[in-house]
């Protein structure tokens, strides 16, 4: 049952729960048919099962159909072609895909009512599994307990940080909610919405394992739950506190820049030293396969992918970003592919996702994950908060770049440490969700954007509508600026 407001309900676990693979990583799905809350949520494996349901929904959160990967066509790095988009799923409707490049959306848009929908219903997951977790008292007080509240809390204030990026003020959801609770739970300031962010990321800090100690692949640690933090911090300005917190993962040993910035998406190299959180896919059968690569493909190629739906095309702007010798350009961007004649085609689009494999085997199933959080992005966050330009220049160094300050720098282009951070996660991050959020917390989107479109793009144009259904259903939500003229 469909519950519109702020949320679709998913009151119970229900059935497609995953189960804990037997290679340690969180992948195989097992499916729990005839599943009854009522005599469920009692043991240690009951609470196992129920936290790597709530894992699961990072694919949802992540979803190349979701609104944070919408956030590149909203930027300068990628767009999508009027008539050559296609969606797979129930996410909406196909001529709602141009108004997130063009700046057009409406409280109608489809794509954004999905984006926010599927939020609620992941956090309700995870709430019903929070409540009944620390409900346990036996089981909660012990390491394994406080360890998977920890999770739980990181996914929740995650969701919460995505949410209140794209849509400004959101309702704060603390636990799963009941029908005549959710007319009840409207959208709080941004600074409560903050604040409990933070709180439930420094649980996940005290109770969370370092990388060293984890047993599982794409297990969330300490570390995650550091980088995010640093990340709110920044986001809300204060830099002292994002810098003392992003220096303890730096401290903390558990991390390594990859040598080679290719290897970052190598098959064979999943979970690498330099990953902080990466979402587990399989390419097989029954198991969760990575959509990106389909996704983001040229439309309709018919031979790269069995289809290709041409979202995130990487823009002209990106790919001349990178400077020459740049080898993250070629590792990040494709240039042309080969059509089912052989033929080759002219087309820039994603490389980091292609698994080349799948051209051998035909299997429609492609293995890569996706990094959330990876250690280059800790670095630059780092020189972000303290101005210190050394954190920036071993991520050059990686790919054998002079540093800012040294000589061969482009300083003509990037004569200050803000705008050298500002191109380094442009080139670095490319097409990994970041760049939309990076230009709207330095202060730099309505510049960059508004020459990006060709249009002005206002500071009020910098948030999501809040979906039209979810008003008509609950009129007491409010609308953002922009959308309720």
């Amino acid at each position: 049952m469909k519950l519109h407001k702020i949320y679709i309900a998913a009151l119970t676990l229900g059935i497609g729960v995953l189960a804990t693979s037997c290679s340690g990583d969180f992948l195989d799905l097992t499916p729990k048919s005839n599943m009854n809350e009522e005599d469920f949520y009692k043991t240690a494996e009951d609470f196992s099962t129920a936290r790597v349901s709530a894992y699961a929904t990072l694919y949802n959160e992540y979803a190349p159909e979701n609104g944070l990967s919408f956030t590149e066509m909203m930027t300068d790095e990628c767009t999508a072609y009027e008539g050559k988009v296609f969606l797979e799923r129930t996410t909406g409707s196909n001529t709602d895909v141009i108004p997130f490049v063009n700046y057009n959306l409406e409280p109608s848009n489809t794509i954004v009512k999905h984006t926010w929908q599927t939020a609620y219903s992941d956090l309700n997951v995870i709430n019903k599994a929070l409540d009944k977790l620390t409900a346990s008292t036996d089981f909660a007080s012990t390491p394994t307990g406080l360890q998977y509240q920890a999770e739980l809390r990181f996914l929740r204030a995650l969701y919460h940080f995505n949410m209140v990026r794209l849509f400004g003020p959101i309702p704060i959801v603390d636990h799963s909610l009941t029908v005549s609770e959710s007319y009840g739970v409207l959208r709080s300031p941004e600074e409560d919405v903050y604040k409990f962010i933070i709180d439930d990321l420094n649980f996940a800090i005290q109770n969370l394992p370092l990388r060293s100690a984890a047993t599982q692949g794409g297990q969330i640690t300490k570390g995650a739950a550091e980088t995010c933090l640093g990340e709110v911090y920044l986001t809300r300005g204060d830099k002292a506190k994002a810098a003392s917190v992003l220096k303890d993962v730096i401290n903390s040993g558990q991390y390594q820049l990859e040598p080679n910035y290719a290897d970052l998406w190598n098959l064979n190299n999943k979970n690498c030293k330099e990953s902080i959180l990466e979402i587990q896919y399989v390419a097989a059968a029954g198991q969760p396969a990575s959509p990106y690569l389909e996704e983001w493909a040229p439309f309709e190629n018919f031979s790269i992918t069995a289809q290709g739906h041409g979202l995130n095309q990487v823009t002209q702007t990106l790919y001349d970003s990178y400077e020459k010798g740049d080898p993250r350009r070629e590792a990040s961007i494709a240039t042309s592919y080969p059509d089912r004649t052989g033929k080759t085609v002219s087309a820039l689009f994603e490389n980091k996702w292609w698994d080349r494999s799948y051209i051998d085997n035909h299997s429609y199933y492609y293995g890569n994950n996706f990094i959330v959080y990876r250690y280059a992005d800790v670095l630059l966050m780092y020189a972000e908060a303290t101005g210190d330009a050394s954190y920036l220049n071993m991520v050059r160094k990686r790919v054998n770049l002079p540093g800012f300050g040294e000589a061969g720098y482009p300083s003509d282009k990037y004569p200050t440490l803000d705008l050298a951070i500002e191109h380094e996660r442009n080139v670095e991050l490319a097409l990994e969700f970041h760049r939309w959020f990076d230009l709207k917390r330095t202060g730099r989107a309505t510049t960059v954007l508004s020459a990006a479109k060709g249009k002005s793009i206002t500071q009020d144009m910098l948030v999501m509508p809040v979906p039209l259904e979810e008003i008509q259903h609950n009129p007491a939500l409010t609308q953002n600026t922009y959308y309720s003229k």
